[in-house]
């Protein structure tokens, strides 16, 4: 048994989960609806507040897919229950993040303003830390793989640079630094 697959899926009070024949599983709860085709030999099966997910054979196919069907439910499960959410840093002298209307516009050194549209579903809220009065960018949604999608496209905008630290990173992602050129030491330098 694949120790992802056989584990069981606890549903909350208030979601509920319904497989069709073609493998479309659909899940609502009080965040939102999701729906997902997963393969259709794989079964769910739902009894006592849990949902298990069951194979047919034991062929590498569906060895495979059983940890995978697995987890695409549990990640619809959490998404319509408590819903996920990624936190955005941005570090650099005059970087900033601003909503207009539902979307954002990131001032990141650039001799325009950058607008990002947000995917189906997901929502920003701005802010600044007071501790390090850095501000950052937090991505909610019910989605998991849009959350995730949606941050990625905006850390791509600008993305930490090593020398500086300067750019768009992940809530906790450790920057590796570089040490910057160093000069000759005693002297003018440059050829006589």
């Amino acid at each position: 048994m694949s120790r992802i697959g056989k584990l069981p899926i606890p549903v909350p009070q208030g979601v509920d989960v319904q497989s069709a024949s073609d493998g479309t599983v659909t899940v609502k709860g009080p965040k939102g609806t999701l729906s997902r085709r997963v393969h259709p030999d794989m079964k769910l099966q739902v009894q006592d507040g849990t949902l298990l997910i069951q194979r047919p054979t034991d062929s590498n196919d569906h060895r495979a897919l059983h940890g995978l069907t697995r987890s695409l439910v549990n990640n619809m499960v959490v998404g319509v229950s408590a819903g996920y959410r990624k936190v955005l840093e941005i570090e650099g002298v005059g970087f900033r993040a601003a909503k207009d209307g539902n979307r954002l516009v990131l001032s990141l050194g650039f001799s325009h303003q950058v607008p990002v549209e947000p995917l189906p579903g997901i929502t920003f809220e701005t802010g600044t830390d007071a501790a390090t009065r850095r501000p950052f960018v937090t991505i909610n949604g019910i989605d998991k793989e849009a959350v995730g999608q949606q941050a990625a496209v905006i850390r791509s905008l600008k993305p930490p640079e090593p020398y500086k630290g300067k750019g768009i990173r992940y809530q906790g992602e450790l920057v590796r630094r570089k040490a910057g050129k160093s000069g000759k030491a005693g002297g003018k330098g440059g050829k006589k």
